[in-house]
Parts: structure tokens; sequence; C-alpha cells
């Protein structure tokens, strides 16, 4: 037993003189100088790294445009996205039942608002239609704030919400909305001829998606709209869309309807991606 204790209180002593060491001063086994140099060597060397960090950063921002990305790993043909929002693409309603399309007719309204005539008055340019509205830069000399085109809201007639403020979907002709996604130097079309979207049914369902009206008519993104010189670059732009009404849409079944880009210019979507240069949504529309 005494053995046991002895060996203990060695073990606990030399535990006491790893941490501190009154007769060499030497704390977890190092002097307060080795201590010191040991810091200062990892101070030293973090602060370089951390100074080789900046200065790489430092230099890559130097390379960067503010206004035209360096490198562009883009799509051969933009994305399309459609409004109203529905759960996984897919827009179903009732006529007869306000709460079933009341959310879909506020969600209009709010991305409807920046089209206001009031507000593209104000702050865009009428152009002539069916021509870029090409605004080079002279050398170095940027020319910046880059005017826009209005794009007014009327222009989407009885899909503007302002003669009909349900877009129809009180009425079972609803209205949906598309839009190609922004890229920034895209030409969509040439020889004056302005991309346009058509829709159309799946086969098994080409039975039911009934008649359709585009504004603005023949459903074309004008080309007084592109090219886009960024969000920077241009503060007011305010993408073209295309509004589809169906007037007579078959009730109580599922139609599977698909839009897609015309243009002379800009290849057909991939079948890998099935949003590049269309868009695919579901709609039903219910009735007692």
């Amino acid at each position: 037993m005494s053995g046991t204790k002895e060996e203990d209180r060695k073990g606990s002593s030399e535990w006491r003189e790893f941490f501190w060491n009154p007769r060499t001063h030497e704390f977890m086994g190092r002097t307060a100088s080795s201590w010191g140099l040991i810091l200062l060597f990892y101070l030293v060397f973090y602060l370089f790294l951390a100074g080789m960090f900046i200065l790489t950063m430092y230099i890559m921002l130097l390379t960067l445009d503010d206004y035209n990305p360096t490198w562009q790993d883009r799509l051969a043909t933009p994305g399309m996205m459609i409004r109203p929002k529905g759960e996984q693409l897919e827009i179903s309603f009732s006529p007869s039942s306000t709460e079933t399309w009341d959310g879909l007719v506020q969600n209009l309204n709010t991305f409807l608002s920046p089209y206001n005539d009031s507000y593209q008055v104000q702050t865009n340019d009428e152009c002539p239609s069916d021509q870029y509205f090409i605004q080079e830069d002279s050398g170095e000399v940027r020319n910046n704030p880059k005017r826009s085109c209005q794009f007014n809201r009327t222009m989407l007639a009885d899909c503007s919400g302002m003669s009909d403020r349900f877009y129809g979907y009180n009425q079972g002709q609803p209205c949906i909305l598309i839009k190609l996604n922004r890229v920034i130097g895209m030409l969509p079309g040439r020889d004056g001829q302005s991309p346009y979207v058509k829709c159309g049914a799946k086969r098994e369902d080409s039975d039911k998606m009934g008649e359709l009206a585009y504004f603005p008519p023949n459903g074309t993104f004008n080309l007084m709209y592109y090219p886009y010189y960024g969000k920077k670059a241009q503060v007011n732009y305010t993408q073209p869309l295309v509004a589809v009404k169906f007037l007579n849409a078959s009730v109580n079944t599922d139609i599977n309807v698909e839009c897609k880009i015309n243009s002379n210019t800009l290849a057909e979507g991939s079948e890998r991606d099935k949003f590049a240069g269309r868009v695919s949504f579901k709609l039903r529309i219910n009735a007692k």
C-alpha cells in the first residue's frame, strides 16, 4: 500500500512539474522566452498567409469589371419562367371560389407594379420597335447609366389587370405571364425578327387546351428590349413579358402546357434542361 501511495505522489508531482517547474521556471515544458519565440513565429506566419490572401484577392478584383462579367458560363438559350408562381409550376383554381385564385391575382399585381404606365413614362424611353437599342461605350468612357425602353402594362391588354382586375380567373379564362431570364449582351433575333412565344398542350392533352390569346400580339419579345447591359449599368431596365390567356380550356382536368421561345438566333433548348428556352406547367380549372 505504501508503495502505491508513493507512486501516486510521484506521478502527481511529475504532472505538476510539467505544468509549472519552479526550479527551471518552465511552463508546460517551455521557458517564457521559448514560448515567446514560438508565438512570434506563428504570429508572423499567419500574418504572412493573411497578407498573401489579401494581395491575391486585390489583384483578382482589379481584373473584374463592375458592369460586365469577365466570364459568362451560360446556356446557349436562356431559361423561361411563368407568373403567377404556383406550387411546383401547377396552377389550380376554381372560378366560383375566390380564395382559390385571390393569391394568384395578388401575385400578378405585385409582379406587374413596376410596369405601370405612369412609372414607365417617367423612367424609360419610348423606343422604335423591331430594332436593337444598342448603347455603345466611347472607348474607355462608360456610357452609363444606360437607358431602357418602356414596357407599359397596358401592352398586356386583357392580361394587364387594368380592364380586368382579376386577370380572367373569376371567369375561368386565366392569364399566365411568361418571361425570359436576363442575359447580358444577348441578341435574340436578326433581320428585324423578334423572338416569339408559342404555347401548346402535351400530346395527351391536345384536345383540352382550347384557344389561346397572346399579348403583345403574336407573343413577341420585341428586339428593342435588347441587349441587356446588366443591373448596375441599366438600372431602370424592365424585361419584356408575354401574356397568354386561356379562352376556353377544359375544366375538371389536368392540362399539361408547354411554352417555347422561337427565334432565328437562339438554339432550341436541350432535353437535359427543361427550362432552356421553354417552360412546362400544369393548369387545372375546377368547376362545380
